[in-house]
């Protein structure tokens, strides 16, 4: 394997790990904690209840998206907000570590990390954008 193929099958790895991730974590809100218990988890932090549908919905599209390999650069991007939120409204004030009681904030901080890094690196293999673009361009 050459250099630049293990780095196109490094991106889809990272890729489909942050996707699967947000696709649980939008699970876990729908399926365990419920869309009225997540909502009123959010009004008990002063946030609008509409802020967890939202959430929910971005973690879902963005989610498949990334899996999909659909703009992932933007796609990316477009997820840190939702996660710096969880930094300044739920796990900040817990500490670094994450094993701390109510979890600390170095997961999501890391999870940032691995976004920005996503966004910098792009698709990888397997990705839609890829095939779209090969599609389009038959030449290049």
């Amino acid at each position: 394997m050459t250099k630049p193929q293990a780095q196109d099958y490094g991106a889809t790895v990272l890729r489909a790990s942050l996707g699967t991730m947000f696709l649980a974590h939008a699970g876990l809100k729908i399926f365990v904690f419920t869309l009225p218990g997540t909502v009123g988890y959010f009004e008990s932090l002063g946030l609008p209840g509409v802020f967890a549908h939202a959430t929910i919905l971005a973690e879902l599209v963005g989610g498949f998206a990334l899996i999909a390999g659909i703009y992932t650069r933007a796609v990316s991007l477009a997820l840190i907000p939702l996660l710096a939120g969880t930094i300044t409204f739920v796990h900040g004030a817990n500490g670094w570590a994450f094993t701390n009681e109510g979890g600390g904030w170095e997961y999501p901080a890391f999870l940032i990390a691995a976004l920005f890094a996503q966004a910098l690196i792009g698709d990888g293999t397997f990705a839609l954008n890829t095939t779209i673009r090969r599609l389009r361009n038959p030449q290049a």
